[in-house]
């Protein structure tokens, strides 16, 4: 079988970001994905990316787990699930629910990102032509690492009424969350990475991820034109409000990755147009970038598809289907531009449905 190394640095519509990954694909076969629609608005996006790819007539086949995060003992579909993310080795992904103080709950979010080892997330957080949002020029990814820090899930209850929490920080996982950081850098063109931490107060952890970072950054990068600075998690979220164009890759432990996504999808339009994607040596999700279950509007057709799709977008120049990415991004974008087809969020009336019909109208 003929196969073709394809990077994804190419043919990037209308400002879309390039993802830092090198591929193997042959875009005359089918490729299994294995799809987890999630909770809340999960149904309705998962069936928008179904209808799009049909449409765009995209070479992929869908193993589809309808896993929930409201069920704490489905053990046996969340094995199942992590089965075919194996054998696939590529997975689209919606946002599932995770209980809060239910002891005893297994995350399936955790669980995938430990058991297969991905642990790289990138956010890409940029301003899209037509969202109304509070900057018109931000362009950077946030980087989180994926499997340790507060999310290791090593707590205890040393003494009624005292719960011990272990963040943990390796030097190991650190390495390579920062190579992935910088080579992100590197391939996409971009010439600032920012550190984000908390060492002057936690002066081990985050101590070792600052200085782990450094280390590979003048051992390995110093001479590769990108400029390495650091900024603590504090200050980092107020300059990402108040001047966000001054960031370009931002590389941090797992929990401020989680809340800085958060603001810099705030400050774009929301949620709904944030994609997102995780990364192992092995294995590949993609999901949005902005964590949000949508559980409120679930079930309504209110929710903006735009992240999902941008999502499947990623997953596709992973895959080598460059050709399929571009006209589905380009679709995408220019609805979004048409003042007449927009959700609720980014100021229209359009429902989820009627928002789909006008990317695919728009092929």
């Amino acid at each position: 079988m003929l196969r073709q190394i394809i990077t994804a640095r190419s043919q990037l519509p209308l400002g879309f970001h390039k993802t830092a990954l090198r591929s193997f694909a042959s875009v005359a076969n089918t490729h299994t994905v294995t799809l987890v629609p999630g909770d809340g608005v999960g149904q309705e996006l998962s069936e928008s990316v179904k209808a799009v790819f049909k449409a765009a007539e995209v070479p992929v086949e869908w193993e589809q787990f309808d896993l929930s995060g409201h069920v704490s003992r489905n053990d046996d579909l969340m094995k199942d699930t992590l089965a075919s993310l194996r054998r696939n080795k590529v997975g689209l992904k919606g946002i599932l629910y995770t209980p809060v103080s239910r002891l005893g709950h297994a995350s399936f979010n955790v669980s995938m990102r430990k058991d297969l080892d991905i642990y790289a997330s990138i956010s890409l957080v940029k301003t899209i032509p037509g969202v109304k949002a509070r900057f018109s020029d931000i362009d950077l990814a946030i980087i989180r690492e994926n499997t340790e820090g507060e999310y290791s899930g090593l707590e205890h209850q040393s003494y009624p009424g005292v719960v011990e929490s272990l963040k943990l920080v390796t030097r190991y996982k650190t390495e390579r969350i920062a190579r992935f950081a910088f080579d992100f850098a590197l391939k996409n063109n971009r010439k600032k990475v920012t550190c984000v931490h908390k060492a002057n107060i936690m002066k081990l952890g985050d101590g070792l991820f600052l200085n782990t970072v450094r280390d590979i950054f003048e051992k390995e990068y110093k001479k590769s034109g990108i400029v390495l600075n650091d900024m603590i998690v504090d200050n980092a979220s107020m300059q990402l409000v108040s001047r966000p164009q001054q960031f370009d890759v931002l590389v941090l432990p797992n929990l401020y990755g989680n809340i800085l996504s958060n603001v810099g999808a705030g400050l774009v339009g929301g949620p709904g147009i944030i994609p997102g994607s995780s990364y192992g040596r092995e294995y590949a999700v993609f999901e949005p970038g902005c964590r949000h279950v949508g559980e409120d509007i679930g079930g309504s057709n209110v929710a903006n598809p735009t992240a999902m799709i941008l999502s499947s977008v990623m997953m596709l120049r992973h895959l080598g289907l460059l050709d399929h990415a571009n006209r589905i991004s380009n679709a995408v974008y220019l609805t979004i531009q048409n003042n007449e087809f927009r959700t609720r969020d980014m100021g229209g009336q359009q429902s989820t449905t009627e928002f789909t019909k006008s990317v695919i109208s728009s092929l």
